[in-house]
């Protein structure tokens, strides 16, 4: 058996009830159904303030009323301070009756899950659990704009927090590639795998130490864009470009900020390779304009749409099929958030941007055993509209040599 180290923490539901029954009631649910197996929803258990739990839970959110917890009866001691209604359990018949009298009455409830694995990382309660509860004759739907607001919703502490790891993470690619300039011009011998120690070293050391990571890759490895260096990887030489995939943020509880910026290990960057960069620049740039155009018009946008605005210009300039990655990711607590993605490509992505969301615009071109090239930058959807949060989006690709 598994108990929480300290007591559950009931006060940030408490706090947010009504905000959450008011989603309810405008999203047309009549509730919110949270249901949690040792610790594999992670919504739920910040939601409610649990860990991992050993038996199955359920917590009923009503959009009108008091919420109604359902969990194993050897389990008390978590729920101990519980501040509303909860009904115990021991055998699975008894599960099952107090779940029926859990949505008895309600028409159309929420769930982590989404519609044909449309998000799938919103598919968090196993199939059997939705069988079971659609079987008392309730509607089961997505959560996803809920997660959204009561998840991956920045707080202004969150925002600040991003900024000030977003000013670190920029200085450390500067300095980076500052660093590889130098030593190659010196005649030193720079790796992959060295430049990338340099890089995460420079992120402890400034301040974005929690989850610092990198990816450095000469001009063959960035065309595989999870590019995982072996050994001490390539080795970098004057005439190669040089991509800088950087992250980090300040705390275990804060925002990551999350980046790429090319290099040229020249003077002079090659014209193929400054017409390349112009692509992923322009298409990039048209997807931060396409959501300040939505704005203005006072229009709302899901991730999917931007998704498709920054692609077509990839394709259109005959990259289409070197575009092998969705536009984006949400960005919370995790580098890959739970929010919604800029993604029409590897899934559906129907959530909404809502304000208080961030993710990445991120698009590439990847042209296998040639070249690969990506600009990343960071968005903020704020009460005054979206914001770019890395500080001087990155315009043409930085020269490295004298």
């Amino acid at each position: 058996m598994h108990a929480p180290a300290e007591p559950p923490d009931f006060s940030k539901l408490r706090r947010e009830l009504p905000e959450i029954q008011a989603a309810l009631r405008e999203q047309n649910l009549d509730g919110w159904l949270l249901y949690d197996l040792r610790a594999r929803n992670p919504i739920a258990g910040q939601i409610t303030g649990h860990g991992e739990l050993s038996r199955r839970y359920f917590v009923m959110i009503p959009a009108e009323g008091e919420p109604h917890a359902l969990s194993h009866a050897i389990e008390d001691g978590p729920w101990a301070r519980w501040p509303w209604m909860r009904s115990a359990y021991s055998a699975w018949p008894r599960l099952e009756e107090l779940l029926r009298e859990l949505v008895q009455g309600r028409r159309r409830i929420a769930m982590e899950i989404s519609d044909r694995d449309n998000v799938p990382v919103n598919d968090l309660v196993p199939a059997g659990v939705v069988e079971l509860v659609r079987s008392f004759g309730v509607e089961v739907v997505t959560s996803g704009d809920l997660i959204s607001q009561f998840y991956s919703k920045w707080s202004s502490e969150d925002l600040a927090s991003h900024r000030r790891a977003a000013a670190i993470v920029a200085q450390v690619a500067q300095a980076s590639f500052q660093r590889i300039g130098r030593a190659i011009a010196n005649g030193e011998t720079v790796t992959e795998a060295a430049a990338q120690a340099w890089v995460t070293e420079d992120l402890i050391a400034r301040g974005a130490p929690v989850g610092a990571g990198c990816m450095v890759a000469g001009p063959i490895g960035a065309a595989n864009p999870h590019y995982d260096i072996v050994g001490n990887g390539a080795e970098l030489k004057r005439g190669d470009s040089v991509l800088i995939d950087l992250w980090g943020k300040e705390r275990d509880d804060a925002i990551y900020a999350d980046q790429t910026w090319m290099g040229y290990l020249g003077s002079e960057v090659p014209e193929r390779y400054a017409s390349i960069f112009a692509v992923i620049r322009e298409a990039r740039d048209t997807g931060v304009r396409f959501l300040e155009d939505a704005w203005r018009g006072g229009r709302k946008v899901v991730g999917g749409e931007v998704d498709d605005v920054v692609r077509n210009v990839i394709a259109k300039a005959g990259y289409g099929e070197s575009f092998v990655h969705r536009t984006g990711h949400s960005i919370d607590r995790a580098i890959h958030g739970m929010g919604p993605n800029i993604d029409n490509l590897e899934t559906r992505e129907t959530r909404t941007l809502i304000v208080g969301v961030g993710f990445s615009i991120e698009p590439g071109i990847y042209l296998k055993g040639d070249v690969g090239m990506r600009t990343e930058i960071n968005v903020y959807m704020s009460e005054n509209g979206p914001e770019v949060t890395t500080p001087n989006p990155q315009t043409e690709i930085l020269t490295l040599l004298p």
